[in-house]
C-alpha cells in the first residue's frame, strides 16, 4: 500500500515537472530566459499545484479549495494538450518554420483551447438540463395511472456547488409540480460545514413535493447526516423500505462505499416487500442489476458515475458499469442513471453535463 502511495505521489510530481518545463518553455520565449522569474515561476508553480492539499490542512480554506479546482482543470486540460503540443513542435523540424516563433504560437493556441474549454466545461457544471424519461411498469397502483418523478443525483453540496444550485434546484422541482422526488445520493461533498453555513437545509425545505433520498459515497461526515437530511425536508431511507399511500414501495439502500459500515442485502430487504405493488429501489452506484431484477425490483435509480465528468473519463465509467448513464432494461427490471447535478473535484464537464432527470410512469397492468 506505501509503494502505491509513493508510487502516486512521485508520478504526480513527474507530471507537475513535464508541465512545468513546458509553460518555461514556452515563457522564456516571450519573457527571456532571467533566473529571477524562473525562480518565482518554479514556486508558484508548485504552490498552484499542492493548492489542493494545503486547503485540507488550513481549515478547508475555500480560497484554497477554489484555488485547488483551478489547479486540477488546468492539469486536465495540460495533460491532455502538451502531449499535442510537443509532437507538434517535433514535427516542425521537417519544416522550414523558425523554432522560437513557432514554440510561441503553439503555446498560444494551447492557452487559447485552455479558456475556451475551461468556460465551455462550467457552462456544462453549472447549467443543468432537464432530461426525460417516459416508462411503464406492468403493475397496478390504486386510483392513480400515472406518476411523475424528478430525480436528481450527485448534488455535491458544498464549497464548488452552494446555495445559488440550491436555489435553482428547487426552483425546477417546483415549476414541474412532481408527485415524488427522489435523491438517489452525494447529497454534501464530503463535509457538512458549507451546506450547513450555506443555509442549504431551509432552501430544500421549500420543495413541494414529498422527497425521499439515500446516501451516496460522498455523504460522510462526523455527524448524523440522516438526521440532518430529515431536518432538510426530505426523508432519508438508510437500508429502509418504505410504503407510500396509493400502494407504491421505495427501497433506500446504504452506499457500497462505506467500508465501515455492514449494509443489508437486497434480498433481505426485498423479504419486507410485496412485489405486486410497484417497487422503486434507490441504490447510489448502478452495481448488481441483475440481483434487483431477480428480487422483483421494477425501477432502479442511480447516480455516482457523473458519466465521467471529464472526457475520456466517460469511457472508464461505460467499462465499469453496465449502465454508466441513461437508460437501461434489463429483463422486468428498469434503469436509470443520472450524469448528476453537481460536479466533484473540478468545476467543469467536458463530455458530460449537469441534469435534472424528470420521469413519467404510466401504470399499465
Amino acid at each position: 500500500m506505501w509503494a502505491i502511495g509513493i508510487g502516486i505521489i512521485l508520478l504526480y510530481n513527474l507530471l507537475i515537472f513535464y508541465i512545468g518545463y513546458n509553460i518555461w518553455v514556452w515563457l522564456k520565449n516571450i519573457s527571456g530566459d532571467r533566473k529571477s522569474i524562473k525562480i518565482i515561476f518554479w514556486v508558484v508553480l508548485v504552490i498552484f499545484a499542492y493548492s489542493f492539499v494545503f486547503s485540507r490542512w488550513l481549515d478547508e480554506s475555500l480560497f484554497l479549495t477554489w484555488l485547488g479546482a483551478a489547479w486540477l482543470s488546468l492539469f486536465y486540460f495540460l495533460i491532455m494538450l502538451l502531449p499535442l503540443a510537443n509532437i507538434a513542435v517535433f514535427l516542425r523540424r521537417f519544416t522550414n518554420i523558425q523554432k522560437e516563433k513557432f514554440v510561441k504560437r503553439t503555446g498560444y493556441t494551447v492557452l487559447i483551447v485552455i479558456v475556451c474549454s475551461f468556460f465551455f466545461g462550467m457552462f456544462n457544471a453549472y447549467s443543468p438540463k432537464a432530461k426525460s424519461y417516459q416508462i411503464i411498469i406492468p403493475k397496478q397502483v390504486e386510483g392513480k395511472q400515472s406518476l411523475k418523478i424528478i430525480m436528481a443525483s450527485d448534488m455535491h453540496f458544498g464549497d464548488l456547488s452552494g446555495s445559488g444550485q440550491a436555489k435553482k434546484l428547487v426552483e425546477y422541482i417546483n415549476n414541474q409540480q412532481p408527485d415524488l422526488v427522489l435523491f438517489p445520493g452525494d447529497i454534501i461533498d464530503d463535509d457538512i460545514t458549507p451546506f450547513l453555513e450555506e443555509g442549504i437545509p431551509d432552501i430544500l425545505k421549500q420543495i413541494e413535493a414529498p422527497v425521499y433520498a439515500s446516501l451516496g459515497n460522498h455523504d460522510r461526515d462526523e455527524v448524523d447526516l440522516v438526521k440532518v437530511f430529515n431536518n432538510s425536508g426530505m426523508k432519508v431511507l438508510d437500508d429502509e423500505v418504505l410504503n407510500l399511500p396509493k400502494g407504491i414501495v421505495l427501497v433506500g439502500r446504504k452506499d457500497r462505499g462505506y467500508q465501515d459500515v455492514v449494509r443489508a442485502e437486497l434480498p433481505a430487504l426485498m423479504k419486507q416487500v410485496d412485489v405486486k405493488k410497484p417497487v422503486f429501489l434507490l441504490e447510489h452506484q448502478p452495481y448488481d442489476l441483475d440481483i434487483a431484477e431477480k428480487n422483483g425490483v421494477d425501477l432502479i435509480l442511480s447516480g455516482h458515475t457523473h458519466r465521467g465528468q471529464v472526457a475520456p473519463g466517460n469511457l472508464f465509467t461505460n467499462m465499469i458499469f453496465e449502465n454508466d448513464w441513461g437508460y437501461l432494461k434489463k429483463g422486468e427490471l428498469q434503469s436509470i442513471v443520472s450524469s448528476g447535478y453537481g460536479v466533484w473535484g473540478l468545476p467543469l464537464r467536458i463530455g458530460s453535463r449537469s441534469e435534472i432527470v424528470q420521469i413519467d410512469v404510466t401504470f399499465n397492468p
